[in-house]
């Protein structure tokens, strides 16, 4: 296990969530965090809890803003995880402006964020970029036809990196969760806590720790070891339409 002391991490998504809980892991092992989301105040509740952080407060989709904050930074490890759903409609009953907003965050911010950061690691030959993906890049369900299209676009970018950035040092993750009890769902059903709720009804869900203890794992590798991909279920969950409930 290598040290995480003194390693300028950035995470995307940090204002909650898995985001949240890595950037405070990571801090707690002695690494400066960056902390970049779209929520000041959320930020902060992170940032309370991070020993040494910066908060940065923007907006993924925005590939200037990106470029001119995260280039400048010259972090060494990276977690890619902002990320989001609108919706669980069939494409056919869906909506156009709900699609974009999720397309633009998913595969256009991830996009932003790598290009912003990787030039750096790739000169000093050395740093981990961690992608945050999902069961559904690797299986599609009713109603995420375009959730699921991004994760699949997160997956192919995971793996063509691999290949633009070979020999380069830098190392490639992707850790894809199945059911993680975060917002995610709050945020996916436009508020309703209820259907919410009931996603993880008579289960016991993955946490967002168990996702940032893996994340840790895999960049704490010796550096000739790249875990190059970790797929997470629930124990209730056998895919992404199959889980077990209580009662």
């Amino acid at each position: 296990m290598t040290s995480l002391s003194n390693r300028r991490a950035l995470v995307t998504g940090a204002s909650s969530g898995i985001g949240a809980r890595t950037a405070i892991h990571f801090a707690r092992g002695g690494a400066h965090v960056f902390l970049v989301g779209r929520d000041r105040a959320r930020l902060e509740e992170t940032a309370a809890d991070c020993p040494r952080s910066t908060v940065i407060v923007l907006d993924v989709r925005d590939a200037d803003l990106v470029q001119r904050e995260l280039s400048k930074l010259d972090c060494d490890l990276v977690v890619n995880n902002a990320g989001m759903a609108l919706g669980a409609d069939k494409l056919p009953l869906g909506d156009a402006r709900e699609w974009s907003t999720v397309i633009d965050t998913n595969v256009k911010g991830v996009l932003h964020v790598a290009q912003a950061t990787l030039q750096s690691m790739a000169s000093a030959s050395r740093g981990d970029h961690v992608f945050l993906g999902s069961v559904a890049g690797r299986q599609v369900y009713p109603g995420g036809s375009v959730y699921c299209a991004t994760k699949h676009a997160v997956r192919a970018i995971y793996e063509t990196l691999r290949l633009d950035m070979a020999g380069s040092g830098v190392r490639f993750t992707t850790v894809d969760p199945g059911m993680v009890q975060t917002d995610f769902s709050l945020v996916r059903f436009r508020g309703d806590r209820d259907r919410a709720a009931a996603v993880y009804q008579g289960v016991s869900p993955l946490t967002p720790d168990d996702v940032a203890e893996a994340i840790v794992w895999a960049v704490t590798r010796p550096q000739h070891v790249n875990i190059g991909e970790i797929v997470m279920w629930a124990s209730a969950q056998a895919s992404t339409t199959v889980v077990t409930r209580r009662g």
